[in-house]
């Protein structure tokens, strides 16, 4: 029976342990045989030092000032191996020039080992005082984060208003998730109004991270500290790769994980190499990071070099979900030493559409899950032998075809029979 469903993404960034585990990309471990080190992860706090910041109303201080407090309690307890750094916005510019205002961020501290003492001496300088360019923070903290190292990256962006510039910074999200560099962006509303949490919440799931409305100092506090610590998770980056219109021109792939972007109805092709005596696994995940129409679904199908389809699955959502999966598994016997691999073409599509006012760039997020684990010598479903899905109902109807035929018949021939004798 085909599997389905081999991973959720949670745009929160969850995976299947056996992915965490068996799927890692080339290179992932050493020659040796030892596990290779884990590159430093970064994280970039992203502080918003606008006019509203002075603002008194947590716990009886200003919420510049409560951020202040939590940012040295984070400073102290931030894990030795984080490389973190610090931007503001709105920090420098008090006047009235929309154009100047939203220039407003600059990187405070830089991302990479921590000195404490620097970091904090340079927090307390900090005043509320002007704007609120979220988009442009959030463009310059992604180009922070993107230098050297394949650690895991993360923004954590700490507002209390919305934007005040003209960029939306759900679409500059988007932007930054279709880059390919698996940033994660997370987001605390300090007492939010309902446009500041829409997009603030719509940030966080374009990019795979959370929000979280904050009223108390020690909410901020000890949120703050748990996504810092949260970097440090051992999780498997999907490989970047990019699906072509045709198999003949696909990239080829190997077990591993990877991500790609389509556009609404759109397919995309991969291809695998499956030797004798493997069997090939793969799912595909496709994450709605935006508005889209109610009903739609993910198409994953193995098709030989000659156009003939060997598996399918396809799942549909109702929009009660934030992404749809779709799993196929392709069995091969094993052969002679000299057989060479078969060439699977993976077809990858979606039916997704979405409201007139909806942007539909950059495309959906995409992950694709490739595994090639040891063929089953005695299999328990005709999978095996390359029928796919509805084998059992081919069967079926085959099986009462044939006895209704010899049914039909023998009736007929008695019917026949029986006229002439009387």
């Amino acid at each position: 029976m085909i599997t389905r469903r081999l991973l959720a993404m949670g745009m929160a960034g969850g995976l299947l342990a056996t992915l965490v585990c068996g799927l890692l990309p080339a290179g992932a471990a050493a020659d040796d045989g030892e596990p290779a080190a884990q590159p430093a992860p970064k994280v970039e706090l992203v502080l918003d030092v606008s006019g509203s910041m002075r603002a008194n109303d947590i716990d009886g201080q200003s919420r510049m000032s409560a951020a202040k407090q939590a940012f040295d309690d984070v400073l102290d307890s931030t894990p030795p191996n984080v490389q973190l750094g610090i931007r503001v916005l709105g920090a420098d510019y008090p006047g009235n020039d929309r154009k100047t205002g939203c220039k407003d961020t600059r990187q405070l501290y830089p991302v990479g080992p921590l000195d404490r003492t620097e970091a904090k001496t340079a927090v307390a300088t900090l005043a509320p005082t002007g704007w609120t360019p979220i988009g442009p923070a959030l463009l310059a903290a992604a180009d922070d984060l993107k230098a050297g190292g394949d650690g895991t990256r993360r923004m954590v962006l700490i507002t209390d208003g919305e934007d005040t510039c003209n960029a939306d910074p759900c679409d500059v999200a988007r932007d930054i998730a279709s880059q390919g560099i698996h940033l994660v962006i997370d987001t605390l509303g300090l007492i939010p109004d309902t446009k500041t949490r829409s997009q603030l919440s719509c940030i966080a799931e374009a990019t795979g991270g959370t929000y979280t409305t904050v009223q108390h100092k020690n909410q901020l506090t000890s949120k703050v500290k748990q996504l810092v610590r949260r970097s440090t998770d051992k999780v498997v980056t999907p490989v970047s790769t990019q699906g072509a219109a045709s198999c003949a021109d696909a990239p080829l792939l190997k077990a591993g994980l990877y991500s790609d972007r389509e556009t609404f109805s759109e397919n995309r092709w991969y291809r695998v190499e499956v030797p004798p005596g493997k069997e090939l696994r793969a799912s595909a995940t496709i994450g709605d990071d935006r508005t889209v129409n109610a009903d739609y679904g993910v198409l994953l199908r193995g098709v030989t070099l000659h156009g003939r389809e060997i598996v399918r699955d396809d799942e549909g959502g109702t929009g009660r979900t934030d992404a749809v999966s779709a799993g196929i598994r392709y069995p091969k016997p094993k052969a002679d030493d000299d057989t060479p691999p078969e060439t699977v073409c993976l077809q990858v599509g979606n039916s997704f559409s979405a409201p007139p006012a909806v942007k539909t760039t950059p495309g959906l997020p995409v992950e694709l899950a490739i595994d090639l684990v040891p063929s089953p010598d005695q299999p328990s479903d005709v999978a095996f032998f390359g029928l796919g899905r509805g084998w059992w109902l081919l069967g079926l109807l085959t099986l009462t075809g044939g006895v209704a035929g010899l049914l039909t018949g023998w009736v007929s021939r008695w019917r026949l029979n029986t006229g002439r004798a009387s």
